[in-house]
């Protein structure tokens, strides 16, 4: 069982200790205080982390639940193409978890947070009825006038993704295959290590500012919810078509093999990011693969050409609450 809450509070405040540039008052007052660089504006993003829905502690150490939960909302901060400034995090746990876990939850979160160089500035702390809720908030700043939003795409733009997709889907399933069974647990396949892409996804924050910094998105997503889904988001909110290449998707590697162009498609969790740009665009930025997939279209919808060269229409298939997928 955690301890009481003040003490919690208490733990956590120590663990978050050290308030760096942009906070100027961190935990212990009603509100944190931060200053924003001179010329900038606010970038506000949250994300949940459920226990059954994002995570299970069968699966996963609370370190990368922890780190999983911080990179959600950093990927959002780099898909605008800011810098994050501080993290706030609201925890509710149940009572039969242990103190230990919430403690290493923290370790794999403020880890994170350091490696970006932002403080845990505030939270707040509860009692569940059940199971472990996370809700992580970023603040960010951007350069007034220059966020990259997701409507900027015009016809004629090319399409690109970084990293390689398909990876976090391809090992969440073997996750799935060696999850417990009655009171037997089966191991985890060898080829699938807890600190793999699934679990310690890395957002793209240097990409992000590299893109912004020089004008060439146009408009900008991260790949949480998968590339059909969230290539979706950028048709819409710009009101443009898209038209992707198959055989340019870059798979992701996992066992040995390449993945499945469905789950590239389809699956979700990459955290990389996609952007449209009229602009010439490197093969990679700040070490990170960039790959050109296909062109923004004045027709309706998205489009996905097949090894017959054939345009058929790509439907969204990624993540979505309240499909009834649980």
């Amino acid at each position: 069982m955690p301890v009481r809450e003040k003490k919690l509070i208490q733990r956590i405040r120590r663990a978050a200790a050290g308030v760096r540039s942009g906070v100027v008052k961190g935990i212990g007052d009603d509100c944190a205080v931060l200053r924003v660089p001179s010329g900038h504006e606010v970038l506000v993003t949250t994300d949940f982390s459920i226990e059954t829905v994002h995570f299970r502690r069968e699966w996963h150490s609370p370190e990368l639940v922890g780190w999983r939960c911080l990179t959600r909302g950093l990927s959002d901060i780099a898909a605008m193409g800011g810098e994050p400034l501080a993290a706030f995090l609201s925890l509710a746990v149940a009572g039969d978890v242990p103190q230990k876990w919430v403690d290493r939850f923290l370790k794999g979160l403020l880890e994170l947070a350091e490696e970006f160089g932002i403080s845990l500035a505030g939270g707040d702390t509860a009692q569940s009825a059940g199971g472990i809720q996370a809700d992580i908030v970023v603040v960010g700043s951007v350069p007034k006038g220059t966020a990259v939003l997701r409507s900027g795409a015009k016809v004629g733009d090319a399409i690109y993704v970084t990293g390689e997709l398909g990876g976090a889907a391809a090992e969440l399933g073997l996750l799935r295959k060696s999850k417990r069974v009655g009171n037997l647990r089966q191991p985890l396949p060898r080829n699938l290590r807890r600190d793999s892409g699934y679990s310690r996804p890395h957002a793209r924050i240097e990409v992000g500012r590299w893109l912004r910094e020089r004008g060439v998105a146009s408009a900008m997503i991260d790949l949480s919810d998968g590339l059909s889904t969230d290539l979706g988001h950028i048709c819409e909110e710009s009101r443009v078509g898209a038209e992707i290449d198959a055989a340019a998707i870059p798979l992701a590697w996992v066992g040995g093999a390449a993945v499945g162009l469905e789950l590239a498609l389809h699956g979700g969790d990459d955290y990389e990011l996609l952007f449209t740009s009229a602009a010439e665009v490197p093969a990679e930025i700040a070490g990170v693969r960039v790959t050109f997939i296909g062109r923004v279209g004045r027709f309706a919808g998205m489009r996905l050409v097949g090894a017959d060269g054939k345009a058929r229409r790509l439907k969204a298939g990624g993540w979505e609450h309240f499909r009834g997928d649980l």
